[in-house]
């Protein structure tokens, strides 16, 4: 029998090592890396990882020094102290058979921190400090800073270090016009920009030795304005070859970019094509140095395909790992259809980083919380019964049948999946798809009894037996109370998303909360799931977002040519201030930049007053403020509420009068914007309990 992914399963010979297949874990940062406190969870993070089969893992980055810390105190590797400490890490990785590189990062003008410096003294956008321009001395010890922390790397037991050089740090700064200025041997031509990869590259080598794994992440497309051209990157992918990297890894945009690049809107594999480009370039010039290509692979089929078409030599898989430990090993044992897969939602994981928490994942709440949350067999097998399959009572009923309890899991609806069934049908966000999937096969294997198309009562419940019951019921789209609203022309979120009601050309949507949102772009795409998805459509996406082909463009990035709106959309909202102030960090702004793509008119500290015909649509009267001044009338041709929700709970007061033990998970205890993160974690830590 031909084996599963063949391409991707397939061992690397690096020479004085080998890889034992083409998938590379990505570097991201946990938090975990920035106090050695908890050094014995990144242990037990990585080590999982190992055990689950990756070829090699790359950590989070650590500065070499204090110049280039991501914030104060952010992890550092620059003493013979800090190595020891990693010991503890490297020995995990090793006894679970797994290798590891560390990630050297310097942040340089991007560091949210007062000591920061850069090639010359111009401000980022993402932090409020200005650098300090460095001296040709000032360089000189930076260089010198990253040979030393590489040298401890390979003391500490790392395999190997990946030299970050992309993604707009320090390294990269120096590449570029847009952030270099500088007239000496470090600036001007661009043979003098790209001396510092090629310096720190050839002297880390030298350092190491040749038994060593040296990754270097190359920009392959900046996504900025005067970014590197084609020929440029070309350039420096050949004199980096030759300083001495073993492996050459995708990087892609800037993190002040305005493009999304690992967002769940992005399509997937979305720049694997550049990657491609490269290689074939290098390939052609005589050049063999393997190439990892990155972002938005979250499956084995795709990477699979992505080595087979000959993108890339490895695949790069960083959020996949947080969401599934086991990715590889399931895909070796032909168990795809069981991989929990990143829907990136960005939700758990980036947004933690930037509110300076530790990462997990909204599907995988265990992940950087291995010791904390372990999923023991239950010492005595009970009976419990949980109402709802939406994502939380999904979680507690697949954690409580893995642990041995017998499990009665009861939905209304024809299938499972609760809020999510809608989610899913919002431009971008069909990943949700793949939540369900796993789900639906996670029931299967761990025995759950699913019950469908089964509104079940209390009194059911109570003859079942049950020693506890997990409501996880959901939520009902609240009432705003609006004077005239049970015109036909206003509908629910609910109306639209799950029943398929009509809705006209013009809209007015009340509520700019995450599902105002979400039905914005759902209804500036197009009516249902015919729309051109970005998920669907690559090529959309790309001239949506005025992502271009760098060889053509310096960058990559020319002016963004939306498809035209298929509805004219106004989306409204009481409290003053921004729209979408409380969508995630790492995401709130793709969304606002999709709805303004499409012309959505926003709104905001409104009073809406009635609802009533209107010329030959209906009309949203409103005001704005507490004194309620400059009155206005919307013509649309629907209304359609996005108001918030409430708890469903209805079942709650009888069993409790019965004495049963009752617990509200998800939605139905707390409805705030349907936190799906929220829900899965709590619903899966409660089952690790009882």
């Amino acid at each position: 029998m031909t084996p599963p992914y063949p391409h991707l399963l397939a061992p690397l010979d690096l020479g004085f090592t080998t890889l034992p297949n083409r998938v590379l874990m990505g570097s991201m940062h946990t938090g975990l890396e920035d106090s050695k406190k908890h050094f014995t969870r990144m242990a037990a993070f990585y080590a999982e990882r190992a055990r689950g089969g990756v070829g090699l893992i790359v950590t989070g980055g650590f500065a070499p020094n204090i110049e280039g810390w991501a914030k104060p105190f952010a992890g550092t590797l620059a003493t013979p102290r800090a190595a020891v400490r990693h010991r503890e890490i490297t020995g995990a990785v090793h006894a679970e058979g797994g290798k590891i590189a560390l990630q050297i990062l310097h942040t340089g003008r991007y560091g949210y921190q007062p000591f920061c410096v850069a090639p010359s003294r111009i401000q980022s956008p993402i932090s409020p400090f200005t650098p300090r321009e460095l001296s040709a001395r000032g360089i000189e010890r930076q260089i010198r800073a990253f040979v030393r922390c590489a040298r401890l790397a390979r003391e500490a037991g790392y395999d190997g270090v990946e030299v970050m050089g992309s993604e707009g740090y320090f390294i990269n700064q120096f590449l570029v016009t847009h952030t270099n200025h500088r007239k000496d041997d470090w600036g001007g031509s661009y043979p003098h920009r790209m001396r510092l990869p090629v310096e720190i590259v050839a002297r880390i080598r030298e350092a190491v030795g040749r038994d060593f794994i040296i990754i270097y992440r190359l920009s392959l497309l900046d996504l900025i304005p005067d970014g590197s051209s084609w020929d440029e990157v070309v350039l420096l992918a050949k004199a980096v070859t030759d300083a001495g990297a073993t492996l050459l890894n995708s990087g892609i945009g800037w993190h002040e970019a305005r493009i999304p690049t690992i967002a769940t809107s992005v399509p997937r594999a979305a720049f694997a094509w550049v990657t491609q480009k490269l290689r074939r370039q290098l390939h052609a010039d005589g050049v063999r140095i393997p190439l990892v290509t990155s972002n938005r692979i979250n499956t084995p089929e795709v990477g699979e395909q992505l080595l087979a078409d000959g993108c890339a030599d490895l695949v790069s898989l960083a959020r996949p790992f947080l969401a599934d430990a086991d990715f590889v090993a399931k895909a070796q044992r032909g168990q795809a259809d069981q991989i929990n897969t990143c829907i990136a939602c960005n939700q758990a994981c980036l947004d933690h980083t930037f509110a300076n928490r530790i990462s997990s994942c909204l599907v995988n709440p265990r992940a950087c919380h291995e010791l904390e949350l372990v999923i023991h067999p239950a010492r005595a097998k009970k009976r419990f019964a949980v109402v709802g399959a939406g994502p939380a009572g999904l979680a507690a009923a697949t954690t409580l049948a893995e642990r041995g309890h017998e499990v009665h899991l009861y939905e209304a609806a024809a299938d499972i999946g609760g809020q999510f069934n809608m989610a899913r049908r919002i431009p971008g966000k069909e990943e949700f798809d793949e939540t369900l999937r796993y789900f639906r096969r996670r029931l299967q294997v761990t025995g759950v009894a699913l019950h469908l198309g089964q509104r079940v009562e209390s009194a059911d419940l109570l003859a079942g037996g049950y020693d506890a019951v997990l409501l996880a019921t959901g939520v009902t789209a609240r009432d705003p109370r609006i004077p005239g609203q049970d015109d036909p022309r206003v509908l629910s979120y609910v109306d639209v998303l799950q029943h398929g009601r009509p809705v006209g050309p013009r809209v007015a949507i009340v509520g700019a909360g995450g599902i105002g949102f979400d039905m914005a772009e759902y209804l500036s795409v197009g009516p249902d799931l015919g729309h051109a998805s970005p998920t669907l459509a690559p090529e959309v996406w790309r001239r949506e977002w005025g992502v271009a082909d760098p060889e053509a463009q310096r960058g990559g990035v020319v002016r963004a040519a939306p498809e035209p709106a298929a509805r004219v959309v106004t989306l409204l909202q009481r409290k003053p201030g921004k729209h979408g102030a409380a969508l995630g960090k790492t995401t709130g702004w793709i969304h606002r930049a999709a709805l303004k793509m499409k012309q959505v008119e926003m709104l905001a500290g409104v009073n809406y007053e009635r609802i009533g015909a209107q010329g030959d649509g209906v009309g949203l009267f409103i005001t704005f403020g507490e004194s309620r001044r400059d009155a206005t009338v919307l013509e649309v041709d629907t209304v359609v509420l996005c108001a918030g929700q409430e708890p469903r709970r209805e079942l709650q007061a009888p069993l409790v009068a019965a004495g049963v033990p009752v617990q509200l998970i998800g939605g139905a205890d707390v409805a705030t914007e349907l936190d799906a993160k929220r829900a899965i974690d709590q619903a899966t830590r409660l089952a690790a309990t009882l």
